[in-house]
């Protein structure tokens, strides 16, 4: 990872009852804590210190903006994981990349680590699992083109790793494209929307944030 330098933002929230909370990650900040020294500030700490009961569900990459969700009760936490788990979410992204891209497709690339390079993610056939993502170009704008994404599956870099693989990587991404990180200071990618089952009595939600590019 290169220098962490989180952004020093206040906590945007989305929504917030008595089962769930919804924050708007702004990109540059991880979710969770690292493993080294210097990497303690976080989304789940700075949530936490305003919501105590605040439980972790799932994360979004450190350079990845948007939509998260965390449970405030262990039952709630239970019921979203699942769902997550089970693939009963549904999640939109929004994503400048390089290139001119038309029309609309689906990814079917298996991922798998790339042990010589981690934290680098990578298709591999041979041992990678199981990844699909929908696509759709919705504009262009100067060699690029921003386009919506819907995430099937749940895999580390999914994203990133399938664009690429299109030959349209996600701008500003410094460990897949780094070439563009001079012109996008930050990764072009954000997660606009998510819809689920609310754990009390499970009726669709929806939860949207603005995409600040």
């Amino acid at each position: 990872m290169d220098r962490y330098d989180p952004p020093d933002t206040p906590l945007s929230v989305l929504h917030h009852d008595h089962e769930i909370l919804v924050v708007d990650k702004p990109a540059g900040l991880l979710s969770v804590p690292g493993k080294l020294p210097g990497l303690e500030d976080c989304l789940m700490a700075r949530v936490r210190g305003a919501f105590p009961e605040a439980l972790l569900v799932h994360r979004l990459d450190r350079d990845t903006s948007g939509v998260i969700i965390f449970a405030v009760t262990p039952r709630a936490q239970r019921h979203l994981s699942r769902q997550f788990e089970q693939r009963r979410t549904e999640k939109s992204y929004i994503a400048h990349v390089a290139g001119r891209l038309e029309g609309a497709g689906t990814v079917d690339l298996p991922i798998a680590t790339d042990m010589e390079n981690r934290p680098r993610q990578k298709v591999c056939h041979e041992r990678g699992r199981a990844a699909q993502t929908g696509w759709e170009a919705i504009g262009a704008e100067d060699g690029a083109t921003r386009i919506a994404l819907t995430p099937v599956t749940g895999r580390s870099h999914q994203l990133r790793v399938h664009m690429l693989a299109l030959g349209h990587p996600i701008l500003g991404d410094a460990l897949y494209a780094p070439e563009t990180t001079a012109d996008h200071p930050r990764l072009m990618l954000h997660a606009e929307r998510l819809r689920l089952r609310h754990p009390d009595g499970g009726r669709f939600v929806t939860f949207t944030a603005p995409c600040p590019f």
